[in-house]
């Protein structure tokens, strides 16, 4: 065995993109790099060197293993920064909004997730979702049973994957068979802090199902775990849909607003992501922004389930930190090529620019940044894990043709996010081991 082999030395050759910053709505060029003919360096799971493949081939040890990955493209793994294991066998039940939803199909759905055997079974199954989709990490809610996040973290855990989880935490106004209460709730996501989080590469996410669905005594105790723990996520909806949010105003009458609720139970906070956040006004997101609590976009489910279109100009003005989400099962896909699909949709909607480069750092550095996960992964920063993905260019004929039709990145990153889905994603990389199934 060579030394380089010894050492867990592996070389990577394709088109290489990452990106340092956020491009925003002009495609900085500062914000990324791009190497039409790049090189990965690769030493035991993190990135040792990455730039032009002339300049670094030259400097390989002998005997490194080297992969030609042709004309595809090579980007760090996609982050999902908000999506639903129990919900995997529920996706594409619709015809109702958001409400409605949830009582006919979501909460009998979940119920299941008591039995670990079966959290266990949808959990792999999930999990190979992900990493045919080239989603290499992402934010998962679960049942309100401790079992549902014990099975997950079981199966990530096995994989070596760096997913955040928690339990749900429901104690009124949902069927008895998904409920819990303000203390049990507490005990078990206390336990299951105790038991996974900063386990490997897992972490463990405070889950208040929404407002509506937890007492004041069970908001009460979810602030007093995130004060105990605060390294630990919170993981939440806000502002999904217009019924909610009056539903909202008759539970918490004294509130200012949706947002107001979770602040004033210490739910705002730096690691804190809440879903959708669709109908905020400006000083909801001024105090986002300032709490450096973020959102995860998700315009799939918004869109099926009729709720509204995000708002990415009031964001930006804000400084209001976001990303993007699948939000599976009320999104329509595990594939984040499909979702920036639908939010560059949703933004022409309204009179809105999301450009190509602007969606992949969203789904990528940006989806990190919001996690708190930037020094770990979401680029190919030297030192970063090394979790990545190859995109195959000519994954279908109609792709061929038309990337062949294409003069600048933008152009191509256009292409792919507009007609790519699981079939573009040719391999995906877990600290550099080819994991896809």
């Amino acid at each position: 065995m060579s030394a380089a082999a010894m050492q867990g030395l592996a070389a990577h050759r394709g088109a290489l993109l990452h990106f340092l910053s956020d491009p925003g709505e002009f495609d900085d060029a500062a914000a990324y790099e791009y190497f039409e003919d790049g090189l990965l360096l690769i030493e035991d799971g993190k990135v040792s060197a990455v730039g032009l493949a002339p300049d670094l081939l030259a400097q390989l040890p002998a005997g490194t293993p080297l992969t030609e990955h042709s004309d595809r493209l090579l980007m760090p793994g996609f982050i999902d920064t908000h999506i639903h294991v129990p919900q995997t066998d529920m996706i594409a039940s619709g015809g109702r909004q958001l409400l409605d939803w949830l009582n006919d199909y979501t909460f009998p759905t979940e119920a299941r997730f008591a039995d670990y055997a079966h959290g266990r079974e949808v959990a792999e199954f999930f999990l190979d979702e992900l990493l045919r989709n080239g989603t290499s990490t992402a934010q998962v809610f679960g049942s309100v049973h401790k079992a549902s996040v014990d099975s997950f973290f079981d199966a990530a855990a096995e994989r070596g994957l760096r997913m955040i989880a928690g339990k749900s935490l429901m104690d009124r106004n949902c069927p008895d068979y998904v409920r819990d209460t303000a203390e049990s709730g507490e005990r078990d996501t206390r336990e299951l802090i105790e038991r996974w989080h900063g386990v490997g590469r897992l972490s463990y996410a405070i889950t208040p199902r929404f407002a509506p669905t937890s007492t004041e005594q069970q908001l009460e105790s979810a602030g007093r775990l995130a004060r105990e723990y605060p390294t630990v996520y919170i993981h939440s909806h806000l502002a999904e849909n217009h019924a909610e949010i009056a539903w909202v105003k008759q539970l918490f009458p004294w509130s200012r607003s949706y947002l107001d609720v979770y602040e004033h139970y210490g739910l705002l906070r730096e690691r804190a992501t809440y879903a959708h956040c669709i109908y905020l006004d400006t000083d909801d997101r001024h105090r986002m922004a300032a709490s450096g609590a973020c959102a995860a976009c998700s315009p799939t489910s918004n869109l099926y389930l009729g709720s509204g279109l995000f708002d990415f100009a009031a964001c930006d003005r804000a400084g209001m930190g976001y990303a993007l989400a699948t939000d599976v099962g009320g999104g329509t896909s595990f594939s984040m090529l499909r979702t920036m699909s639908e939010a560059y949709k949703v933004a022409q909607m309204q009179n809105q620019r999301l450009p190509p480069l602007r969606a992949f750092y969203l789904a990528t550095l940006g989806g990190a940044r919001v996690l708190h996960l930037q020094d770990r992964i979401g680029s190919f920063r030297v030192g970063n894990e090394a979790d990545f993905i190859v995109l195959d260019l000519a994954a279908t004929p109609l792709m061929k043709r038309r990337i062949a039709n294409t003069q600048t990145l933008n152009e191509k990153l256009l292409v792919l996010m507009t007609l790519g889905d699981d079939r573009l994603v040719a391999q995906t990389y877990i600290r550099g081991l080819a994991v896809l199934p």
